[in-house]
């Protein structure tokens, strides 16, 4: 399962959205510093099957863990090379650009 929570700012559409066990946990590697906070990312709790339709809606995403990241790596949302690990943890962002 996984938590997301959707942002709605002047226009713009920020999903946040972490795997379930990683929520409120932090983690360190070197000089990175990954903080999973609840009051970010706590929302509703869904299937990952579910994801894809607020990534759709989404023009930025805020994306922490293996479930969540792979999901949108599958969709097309995050390019694989574009993943940032932090003490193994995958973190993604994605911003839709529109010309």
């Amino acid at each position: 399962m996984i938590y997301v929570k959707v942002y709605r700012v002047q226009g713009e559409v920020l999903l946040a959205a972490c795997d379930e066990e990683l929520l409120g946990r932090t983690f360190r590697e070197g000089e990175l510093k990954l903080e999973v906070k609840e009051r970010f990312y706590k929302g509703e709790l869904i299937d990952e099957d579910v994801l894809g339709s607020l990534l759709e809606e989404a023009t930025i995403a805020n994306l922490t863990g293996e479930r969540c990241v792979s999901k949108a790596m599958e969709l097309g949302y995050v390019d694989e090379e574009r993943v940032l690990r932090i003490a193994g943890v995958p973190h993604a962002q994605m911003a839709k650009l529109f010309l």
